[in-house]
């Protein structure tokens, strides 16, 4: 069971990295890499602006203490021209313990002073380091879109790429599709040139069909025109009057008297 936990881990981990490898961008990581390293220096600013007000409360306490003592020592020294001794040792004794705390301050001064060099010193190779990395950044960038862009253009060339996949996929089926209407509609027209099938419509005829039914029409029309000269004649019937028009063709013409209606005078 824990050999199986441990496969199941690291097929779960394998694929949870591959899954951030196609998400991930290099352009993103970058830029995500350069906000921190700004935040990192807007940090050390802050650091060194702290560090330099502190400095600057420090030269203002000494500044005060200072004056407290030159003004404590120039009192007693005025006491001491007066006569009082007393007082001179008093205003003395205050100076010394201003000068006290005058020698702590000044310590402190110093120590604050040194961070704040240091701290300067950082934030100004901190910033180098950011101005490189962001100059760095962009060209790595533009490389790298770049990259893509001849990547995508040279896929697409080749055919390879998903969208011209797709647009080929299309166009090969709408040729198969043609071909196969154009394979269709010839072997139709085959089939029916060769009497295989029957036209529906009874537009499409063959030559033979098509001679067939001219002499049919035409004889159709040579009894009705001998039915009618029957008719004219006094009523001999189209099968008789086709048979003497054939006696006729043959050599025994009728007079020009004969061949005229007789029409009664009633």
């Amino acid at each position: 069971m824990s050999g199986v936990m441990k496969r199941m881990g690291m097929i779960f981990r394998a694929k949870a990295n591959k899954a951030l490898d196609r998400a991930e961008d290099p352009r993103e990581t970058l830029d995500y890499s350069y906000q921190k390293q700004l935040e990192l220096l807007q940090k050390v600013r802050r650091g060194v602006a702290d560090v330099a007000t502190s400095r600057k409360r420090l030269e203002l306490q000494l500044n005060q203490l200072q004056s407290q003592s030159a003004k404590l020592e120039d009192q007693g020294r005025k006491a001491l021209a007066l006569g009082r001794e007393d007082l001179a040792r008093e205003a003395l004794t205050r100076r010394s313990a201003l000068q006290q705390q005058v020698t702590d301050l000044e310590t402190q001064h110093q120590t604050l002073q040194g961070e704040e060099e240091k701290l300067t010193l950082a934030a100004q190779r901190l910033q180098a380091k950011v101005d490189a990395f962001r100059t760095k950044k962009e060209t790595i960038k533009a490389t790298y879109t770049a990259a893509q862009a001849q990547t995508r253009i040279a896929e697409s060339f080749s055919g390879i790429s998903e969208e011209m996949s797709d647009v080929g996929v299309a166009i090969q089926r709408a040729e198969d599709r043609t071909a196969q209407l154009q394979a269709r509609a010839g072997a139709i027209d085959e089939l029916l040139a060769s009497g295989a099938l029957d036209d529906q419509s009874g537009l499409a005829r063959d030559d033979i069909q098509a001679e067939l039914d001219r002499l049919s029409g035409g004889s159709d029309v040579e009894l009705e025109i001998q039915r009618m000269k029957a008719e004219l004649a006094g009523g001999t019937s189209p099968q008789q009057a086709i048979e003497g028009g054939n006696g006729t063709q043959q050599g025994q013409q009728q007079s020009p008297q004969e061949s005229r209606p007789r029409f009664d005078k009633s």
